[in-house]
């Protein structure tokens, strides 16, 4: 379980496709990963991986293919920077909200424009994960708890401060990139609860592009 507030940015430094799945290599000095035993959890710009490999400078953790259809995974690339922050502990301040780190789907920055000190961004997302988002409510984007301001029939904004912005990778985004979602976790269960639990296969042929795939 994790809350939504970045401890740090990494960078990955190589992705290895491995018989379907992928091996990624992360380095973050700053999060002191040699703090970490191995197979802990490292919520990853919103993506629970386990810690492998763990040194003085980063850490490694195998993708599965669940991971990589559902995520924004398969559009990063060696040098991309990423969100990251390691599992809530008994004790520690709840600053955000309940975050799992399974990511329910991906939506992309339709705009960005200054507002007052903040950025207030635009981002679209499928109709089936669209209803799930409130007016005021939490949404977790790239691994970040956000309160989202506003929302349409397929879209949500919500408003960057200055330290999210440079403590994230948020502050990077550009037109039409890729987040992760993962849509509050009360929603998900109400769902549940009233019977209705869609679900998917994997999208082989998104994942042959992206050359994960055998």
């Amino acid at each position: 379980m994790f809350t939504g507030i970045i401890i740090a940015k990494g960078r990955i430094a190589a992705l290895t496709p491995r018989g379907g799945d992928v091996r990624v290599r992360i380095d973050c000095p700053e999060l002191e990963p040699a703090q970490f035993a191995e197979g802990e959890s490292i919520c990853v710009s919103g993506v629970c991986l386990t810690a492998l490999d763990i040194d003085a400078t980063g850490f490694s953790a195998d993708v599965s293919r669940e991971t990589l259809d559902v995520t924004a995974f398969v559009d990063w690339q060696a040098g991309s920077t990423v969100n990251l922050e390691p599992s809530l502990a008994i004790g520690d301040r709840l600053g955000g909200h309940l975050v799992t780190g399974h990511v329910d789907g991906v939506a992309r920055l339709v705009s960005r424009h200054d507002d007052a000190r903040s950025i207030r961004m635009v981002f679209r997302l499928s109709d089936a994960l669209a209803r799930y988002v409130a007016r005021k409510g939490s949404v977790c984007v790239d691994g970040v708890s956000l309160t989202v301001n506003a929302v349409g029939s397929d879209t949500f904004d919500v408003n960057i401060i200055p330290h999210t912005a440079a403590e994230t990778t948020l502050g990077e985004l550009g037109d039409n990139d890729p987040v992760n979602i993962e849509v509050d976790l009360l929603a998900r269960y109400a769902e549940r609860l009233m019977g209705n639990d869609p679900s998917s296969g994997l999208d082989h042929e998104r994942l042959s592009a992206a050359g994960f795939t055998d």
